[in-house]
């Protein structure tokens, strides 16, 4: 069940990508991730109550709050650079920091042992999700042809990476027993590390015009997010914590995917080598 739970946390985060992505390039990315941010901990307070098990303590909101700066800092980053670049190399450079901070540190310092075949899932990943975001003259900017690639959005992923490592780290700690409030929590600080920035854009007047349709959309992006973390969290409760998070991190298969066939994106022989290595991930985590 761990190994489901964990892909449909992926399948759940790749439609968020994917959705903010494309909101990203229509208004400021600060104010997609704050109003996505706001959905999502409106979401989660409205479930956690529901929740079987809710006892958290403070750590374990703590360690929430934690993930949630990681998440705030992420999809600030992640969102400009999809404004800026194609998406096809945006959100897979972003998973393979993402992937590989949490797995060394999960095998180093948190006594982690994945089994033989989980090793060669997590061999695989990384450079099936390189390979994966090797398009960088493909298309994505709009609904149709190609456009060049910034430069300067695979540094945006790479520091999104940054912060999904210590999202998916931190939200690992949490007790079982927290139930949903550690996601919560999350959602609150990803709120208060989001707003200054989004203000800042209010500032310079870099706001574009921003319709209830973009706002309900953000939202949506942020409640699907937000699921996908409590999938995550559910899923690291059931197996080793490095096997969630490569599996989680197989979200990038889903934009590249939707670029192909709703964006219209050219798919390189490389891209497809590295799909076609992610699903033998999947396969060997799964036996692991």
């Amino acid at each position: 069940m761990g190994p489901l739970l964990a892909l449909g946390s992926a399948l759940a985060y790749g439609i968020a990508d994917f959705g903010g992505g494309l909101l990203a390039r229509r208004a400021h990315f600060a104010v997609v991730a704050l109003l996505g941010q706001a959905g999502g901990l409106l979401a989660t307070l409205a479930a956690a109550p529901l929740w079987p098990d809710r006892s958290p303590t403070a750590t374990d909101l703590a360690w929430g709050a934690l993930s949630g700066v990681g998440t705030g800092l992420a999809m600030a980053f992640l969102f400009r650079g999809l404004g800026r670049g194609a998406m096809s190399v945006v959100v897979p450079v972003s998973a393979v920091s993402g992937v590989a901070l949490p797995v060394l540190t999960g095998v180093a310092l948190l006594g982690d042992r994945p089994s033989l075949p989980a090793w060669g899932g997590i061999a695989v990943t990384v450079p099936a999700l390189w390979l994966v975001s090797r398009n960088g003259r493909g298309g994505g900017r709009g609904t149709g042809g190609a456009a060049p690639h910034d430069p300067a959005a695979t540094t945006d992923a790479l520091l999104a990476g940054v912060g999904i490592a210590v999202q998916y780290l931190a939200l690992a700690q949490a007790a079982p027993e927290a139930g949903v409030w550690p996601v919560a929590a999350g959602r609150a600080a990803a709120v208060v590390v989001v707003a200054p920035l989004a203000l800042a854009g209010r500032a310079r007047r870099s706001w574009a015009p921003l319709t209830w349709p973009l706002a309900a959309g953000a939202a949506a992006t942020g409640v699907t997010a937000a699921g996908a973390l409590v999938l995550y969290s559910l899923a690291v409760q059931q197996q080793l914590a490095v096997v969630a998070i490569v599996l989680s991190s197989l979200y990038p298969a889903v934009p590249v995917l939707l670029g192909l066939t709703a964006l219209h994106e050219r798919v390189t022989v490389l891209q497809a080598t590295g799909l076609t290595g992610a699903a033998a991930a999947i396969t060997l985590l799964a036996l692991g």
